[in-house]
């Protein structure tokens, strides 16, 4: 999602940087493993988030154009094959963006890159699932 004109400040710079996306990556988790409507996403995670915010984190840091952490430790993140075990239908995919949705408005951002990085979170999530229901 890196913004082409390097004049023009990247998402992650938009974000707030390391700090931002962690405290966002942060409420994500915790609105998941609190909030009962978000349950059935929950579920596909192990009992403990803290190897998955992590990795949440990472790979979001280097999507939005901060540094690349995950690819450092993992290489290219293959993030359709790596869910695959998963299953990934329209009520996870809508769990995980409504998530998104209510950690990027707890945190502050601003309502046009919310809406912005939503059509990119939208999309992604979309092409994630493997389950027709």
């Amino acid at each position: 999602m890196q913004i082409e004109d390097p004049n023009q400040p990247t998402v992650y710079d938009m974000i707030g940087g390391a700090d931002k996306l962690r405290e966002m990556v942060d409420r994500f988790y915790d609105l998941m493993d609190l909030e009962p409507e978000f349950a059935g996403l929950r579920a596909l995670h192990p009992p403990t988030l803290e190897g998955s915010r992590d990795k949440t984190y990472w790979f979001l840091s280097g999507w939005s154009g901060g540094p690349n952490l995950y690819i450092e430790r993992f290489g290219h993140p293959f993030l359709r094959a790596r869910h695959l075990p998963f299953a990934i239908g329209i009520s996870e995919r809508d769990q995980w963006l409504r998530c998104m949705a209510w950690a990027m408005e707890d945190v502050g951002l601003d309502e046009a890159l919310r809406t912005r990085l939503m059509e990119a979170f939208f999309q992604t999530a979309d092409w994630m699932m493997n389950q027709k229901s």
